[in-house]
This record gives C-alpha cells, sequence and structure tokens, in this order.
C-alpha cells in the first residue's frame, strides 16, 4: 500500500514553538528557537532539522500501519470510518433464515423480548431456530459471554470478572451486526470489541478486537476466557476430533467432565505452551486440563435434538473447556479460551469464531453441514472427510 503523507508546519511567534499536524489529527510540538537555524529556503527546497524529520518518520509510520490496520479491521476498535448508532435498550435482535439470536449487553433486561435476564452476562442471551422455539441458553444468563480477563495471578473476583463490570455500549451497524465495545478496562486496561454477525445460513461469527492500553498483566500474557451456559440439556458432555495422546490415532472424543474444574480444559495435539499461573488461582477451569487432545479447532454438542457447533481459526489456538454445572444445576457450560502471549501494549490484537445451531442427526451429518464454515475460518479439510465428501 502506497501512503501519501501530507504534514504542514506551522511557525509561531518568534521562539515559541514549531507544531507538525497530520490530518488525523493531533500535533507534534517543539521549540521553535531550537530548530529555526536549521530550517531555511533554498531553491525552493525546504532543509528540515533532523528531529523534525524523526518526527516525520515516525508519523508516516504510525499513519501506514493505521490505515493497514482500518483496511484489515471489521470493527469500530479497529476501523474508525464504521457507521453505527448506539440503542440504549441494551439489546439488539439478530435473523437470518431458521436462527434468531438476541444479542446483550452486560446490563439487565426484563421485557417481552428478554424476561429476567441478568446484569453481568452479555453475549447472545438467547438462541432460537424455527425448529426449537425454546432458548438454548439459560434466560437469565447467555451464550458466547465475555467472561473473564486474567494473568494467571490470584485476585479478586470482581478483577477476574470484569468484563461482566465495566460498562459495554451496544452499537448497531446494521440489521445483521451489533458490536459490544468495552471501553479500557478498571483494571486489566484492556480496551475490546466483540462484533456478532449472523450469516446467511443463520451462523453467527463473532470477532474480538481488543488492544492493551497498558502493562498489567504480569504474567506476559493476557488470558481471555467466554462461557455459553446452557439450559438443561439431555447430556451434559461435548464431542470433538481428537485422542487420548498427542500422538494418538484421531477419532471422536466423548468430553466428560466429573465435576466443575475437573479435568475442564482441552488442548490441541499441537498445543505445548505453558501459561504461568499461581498455585492457588480462583479460575479452577482455565487450567485444569483433560486427558484428551483435540485435533481439529471445533466441537459441537447437543440439546434437544439441536446441535450446537463452535469452530475456531486455526491460528487463534483456542483451548476447549467445559463445566457440567456452570450455569447451574443440570446446566452445563460449553466454553472456550483465548490467550495472548507476549502481548504488546498498544498493539491490536484478534480472535475470530463461529457458531452454527442447527437440527441434529449424527456426527458425520454435523461435520458435513459444518464444512464451509469450517473451512471458511481456515481449517484444512482432511482427506477423510474429503473422501466422505464425495460419496
Amino acid at each position: 500500500m502506497k501512503v501519501l503523507l501530507r504534514y504542514r508546519i506551522r511557525f509561531a511567534a518568534p521562539a515559541t514553538e514549531t507544531r507538525v499536524c497530520l490530518p488525523r489529527g493531533g500535533c507534534d510540538r517543539f521549540e521553535s528557537d531550537s530548530v529555526s537555524d536549521g530550517i531555511s529556503e533554498q531553491a525552493g527546497h525546504m532543509k528540515l532539522p533532523n528531529q523534525l524529520i524523526v518526527m516525520l518518520t515516525l508519523a508516516a509510520s504510525t499513519l501506514a500501519a493505521d490505515i493497514a490496520r482500518a483496511a484489515e479491521s471489521k470493527t469500530t476498535l479497529g476501523n474508525k470510518s464504521l457507521v453505527y448508532t448506539v440503542t440504549k435498550s441494551g439489546y439488539h435482535v439478530l435473523k437470518r433464515g431458521a436462527v434468531t439470536a438476541v444479542v446483550v449487553d452486560n446490563g439487565e433486561v426484563d421485557d417481552s423480548t428478554l424476561q429476567g435476564h441478568r446484569a453481568g452476562y452479555s453475549g447472545v442471551a438467547s438462541l432460537t431456530h424455527e425448529k426449537r422455539h425454546d432458548n438454548l441458553f439459560v434466560p437469565s444468563y447467555s451464550g458466547l459471554n465475555y467472561e473473564h480477563i486474567h494473568d494467571g495471578t490470584n485476585q479478586e473476583r470482581d478483577i477476574l470478572f470484569e468484563p461482566r463490570r465495566a460498562p459495554m455500549e451496544l452499537r448497531v451497524l446494521g440489521p445483521g451486526i451489533v458490536e459490544l465495545y468495552q471501553h479500557p478496562t478498571p483494571t486489566w486496561k484492556l480496551e475490546s470489541v466483540l462484533r456478532y454477525e449472523i450469516l446467511s445460513d443463520g451462523t453467527i461469527e463473532m470477532t474480538l478486537e481488543c488492544i492493551p492500553r497498558a502493562k498489567t498483566f504480569r504474567n506476559g500474557y493476557v488470558g481471555l476466557f467466554w462461557a455459553s451456559y446452557i439450559h438443561q440439556p439431555e447430556s451434559k458432555d461435548i464431542h470433538f476430533l481428537g485422542s487420548d495422546s498427542r500422538n494418538g490415532k484421531t477419532e471422536w472424543i466423548r468430553g466428560i467432565t466429573p465435576s466443575h474444574g475437573v479435568l475442564a480444559t482441552h488442548l490441541s495435539k499441537n498445543d505445548q505452551r505453558i501459561f504461568k499461573h499461581s498455585d492457588d488461582f480462583p479460575l479452577s477451569l482455565a487450567f485444569n486440563r483433560s486427558k484428551h487432545f483435540f485435533a481439529e479447532p471445533w466441537y459441537y454438542a447437543v440439546s434437544h435434538d439441536m446441535a450446537f457447533v463452535q469452530m475456531f481459526r486455526p491460528q487463534d489456538k483456542i483451548r476447549l473447556t467445559q463445566s457440567p454445572s456452570g450455569g447451574g444445576n443440570g446446566n452445563p457450560a460449553w466454553d472456550f479460551q483465548w490467550f495472548i502471549p507476549d502481548y504488546e501494549v498498544g498493539k491490536l490484537y484478534r480472535m475470530v469464531m463461529r457458531a452454527q445451531y442447527l437440527p441434529f442427526e449424527s456426527a458425520e451429518q454435523i461435520q458435513r453441514d459444518s464444512r464451509a464454515n469450517r473451512s471458511a475460518l481456515g481449517q484444512p479439510i482432511t482427506e477423510q472427510e474429503k473422501k466422505q465428501a464425495s460419496r
């Protein structure tokens, strides 16, 4: 991308200051008497002092980075040209095909659309289908709920649950797109946007973009956690392709956790990362590993003959997590985690996933019907799956 940097140099009164002003706003300044001897106009050319040249070079680099980030970003955090409206209702309804989803901020709602929704639970408050009109999620809670920010250190509960506490702004970008914006949070100073878009087949694509605004994470990484609280399914278990060892044969695994925080988190076969954490770290789901490893970054679970499929990009290195009672007695939590290792202050980070809600027939049917979404996320389709698809 070629960037044309236009600037203007303003000279104030003698012995005051000189400012370099960029189109996006803001001026860098320095004392004019310290550089006035270095500026002269000869034969139509301006000779710039070294200090000014460095400033202009840095400004051009920053501007180019901003332009590139805006071109790639889908959210209002990274792309300031996006137009949106702010709704005061606290929620917005997305509907496409057979699926209806209600996206909510972390405020309390109690009306005909969302009855008895509790404060602190953001994301998809209600997910229904033409084949099942009851909400998949616990009505007072939500799914794809932005739950935790952490660094593996022991903190007070309100700090570990800061996404629940810090105010959110619900931004509507179009009939099928809504965002939840959160200012840099009080403790962690993490600024974020969660973008929910309902696709043509009713799949929800969720994009997180976040920027750490301060060096607040003591162990050098950002830990983020999402929970989906499921309302009274017949089975609390999840299903994914994997094995009982990193080098084991890939087959369908039924993820079962005996109690909250026990055998809770499943890693990829390729995930060798170790994140330092306190021995008494209170979020027991985060680091309590299961005996299974997944081969592909996606899983499904079934409730009342409907499958809820969560799919992820390979490069995001997601960890799958589950609890048999996260949403209360008989209400499991089907979760996932994302880590940002070696984070940098001021840098924009992105995670993308998709959630598909559809009638369940078999594991093979779910694999087939989710293939297009998984492929769109960059997941490679195995030769075995291609052979099955060609039959």
